[in-house]
């Protein structure tokens, strides 16, 4: 299944908040949701937290699943997409700010079982590898050496790695290699987290086979449109 994470951020003149609610109340619910190939939706909406981006890139990310490239596709192609969701973007995104990610998601955590109203709080890490090393180096370091070292941070819920796919690299370079996703209890709990001499381990093996200054940080709260079972 496809994993697509889309980081968006304010039109000019529409505050952060203002973004949000037109997000996840009017766009998510009157436009995206009704792609038919979109098997679940959820949005995670920016919170000020100190370790993370300051002044944010992004103020959200839409996370949407798909089955398979076809039915991506004839997402693409569909009047929902082309006639709705498109048009109405605009209205509330900077669209020229807008990163879209397709990725294949690895759980290296499995954590509670999600629920349709969650209330915890989850950390998501956007990351570029060292310039030379292979991407397959890359992925495998990540989702075995890293992953260890991450595992082992306290108070760390669940814990999702998201590898942009080939497709990204067909022609060139992905802008992003992978997003990691961390899920905590609630803020304050995060914040212990990180402050944590085991984070702080896995940070400084990250920046060993990452480019620290294309690290991004996000804290964010999630809002499920369709899931977390898929349609």
């Amino acid at each position: 299944m496809i994993h697509q994470l889309i980081f968006a951020a304010p039109k000019p003149g529409m505050t952060e908040q203002e973004f949000q609610r037109y997000w996840v109340e009017v766009h998510a619910v009157n436009y995206a949701s009704k792609i038919r190939q979109i098997r679940k939706y959820l949005i995670d909406t920016r919170i000020p937290f100190e370790g993370a981006d300051e002044p944010p890139k992004w103020s959200g990310v839409a996370e949407i699943w798909l089955a398979n490239d076809e039915e991506q596709l004839a997402s693409l192609q569909s009047e929902e997409f082309l006639q709705g969701a498109r048009l109405d973007e605009p209205n509330w995104a900077a669209f020229w700010q807008t990163v879209v990610l397709d990725t294949d998601a690895h759980e290296l955590r499995a954590g509670p079982e999600l629920t349709a109203d969650p209330t915890w709080v989850k950390l998501i890490v956007l990351v570029k590898r060292r310039e030379g090393l292979p991407l397959q180096d890359f992925r495998d370091r990540s989702l075995n050496e890293h992953a260890e070292t991450m595992l082992a941070v306290p108070g760390l819920r669940r814990y999702l790695q998201c590898h942009t796919r080939d497709g990204y690299y067909g022609i060139g370079e992905a802008v992003l290699d992978a997003a990691y996703q961390l899920w905590f209890d609630d803020v304050d709990a995060m914040r212990a987290a990180l402050e944590s001499p085991e984070f702080k381990d896995a940070e400084a093996d990250l920046k060993t086979f990452v480019e620290p200054r294309y690290i991004h940080r996000m804290a964010t709260e999630e809002h499920w449109i369709i899931g977390p079972q898929p349609r």
